[in-house]
């Protein structure tokens, strides 16, 4: 479980860095180019990583619903909202609506079990931290009223 923990926390951090990366790409470039630059440097990196630590096994491809080879189309999705949204929103509020969206949406996918997953039930506990999660993030890009400071201290 601990290796999970870090492992999510990794992924976040990396996905946080690379929208900034892709923000500064799509300054000098369109989000298209952005999104096939993006994409593009992952498949050779992946590649190159895969038959490195993988050999032949690589290339051995395991039965699967024809649907899920057609993830990466997702990911153009994924670069080019995100990308986009960076541009539009600024980083911290694209990100976080990101992150509530993607808590939502696998919330879910969970709860009716749908892409093949268990189904989880969905709880009182878990809709509780859902709304915490998403009313932190909106806490956090809440702006003090013109002439109202906000509180420093603690207590």
């Amino acid at each position: 479980m601990i290796m999970g923990i870090v492992l999510a926390l990794a992924a976040g951090s990396l996905i946080s860095i690379q929208t900034m990366f892709n923000n500064k790409v799509n300054e000098a470039v369109s989000s298209q180019t952005t999104t096939a630059l993006v994409l593009g440097m992952g498949f050779l990196a992946s590649l190159c990583m895969g038959v490195l630590f993988e050999g032949t096994e690589y290339f051995t491809l395991g039965p699967i619903q024809p649907w899920f080879w057609f993830s990466g189309l997702l990911g153009i999705g994924v670069v080019t909202c995100v990308v986009r949204g960076v541009k539009l929103l600024g980083p911290s509020n694209a990100i976080a609506i990101v992150m509530a969206s993607q808590l939502i949406c696998a919330l879910w996918w969970d709860s009716l079990g749908w892409f093949g997953l268990e189904t989880v039930p969905f709880t009182f506990q878990k809709a509780i931290g859902a709304i915490v999660l998403i009313s932190g993030l909106i806490l956090f890009k809440a702006k003090p009223k013109k002439g109202q400071k906000m509180e420093s201290s603690i207590l």
